[in-house]
């Protein structure tokens, strides 16, 4: 089990839907454009964010095209979002373009554990990923807005919550909402 550390009251979002998870392709570090499902996830996104009585003002963003794109739709283009390699997708390696059928017949029975999002051939592992994700919820000193991507995400609810590995592949990865954490604990609102 990973021990839960203290880290300030946030708000995670996942990127809005995108051409490639329409067509069940894996993106890690590839980009894709949002669809207009994925810009209208965004929006909403923008909606419950400004309906917080306490949505903090400094906002964070995975400076890859998709999360970028829907961190500028759900706050406007003037926001002021701060970009951090460290909210990237995972890397994903020799899988980023294939499809989940394709990874499912190189896995297995393995693939419904999950596992194998850090076991993709050239791809990041899961030290790797824990690693950057502690080291920027480390620098975090206030409430924030932080626009990720799906297993990036799940890995840094994961930590805050003090989840294992298992743990953090059990969590929800889904677009158009925003995940409240709060004294180790998730809400997810929609």
């Amino acid at each position: 089990m990973v021990m839960e550390q203290s880290f300030p009251n946030s708000y995670i979002l996942r990127h809005g839907e995108t051409t490639w998870n329409k067509m069940g392709l894996y993106q890690g570090r590839k980009d894709a454009p949002l669809t207009q499902r994925g810009v209208c996830q965004a929006v909403r996104q923008g909606h419950i964010l400004k309906s917080l009585e306490d949505r903090p003002g400094v906002v964070f963003s995975s400076p890859q095209g998709r999360a970028l794109r829907t961190a500028q739709l759900a706050l406007g283009d003037s926001a002021d979002i701060r970009q951090d390699e460290r909210l990237c997708e995972i890397d994903f390696g020799a899988w980023e373009g294939v499809s989940k059928n394709e990874v499912k017949q190189q896995v297995g029975d393995a693939f419904a554990t999950g596992e194998w999002n850090f076991e993709s051939p050239g791809g990041e592992s899961f030290a790797a990923i824990i690693g950057r994700v502690s080291s920027f919820l480390a620098d975090l000193e206030e409430p924030a807005v932080i626009f990720t991507h799906g297993t990036t995400s799940a890995v840094m609810r994961g930590l805050c919550m003090g989840l294992d590995k298992a743990g953090m592949l059990q969590l929800e990865k889904e677009q158009g909402v925003v995940y409240r954490m709060a004294h180790g604990k998730e809400t997810i609102l929609r």
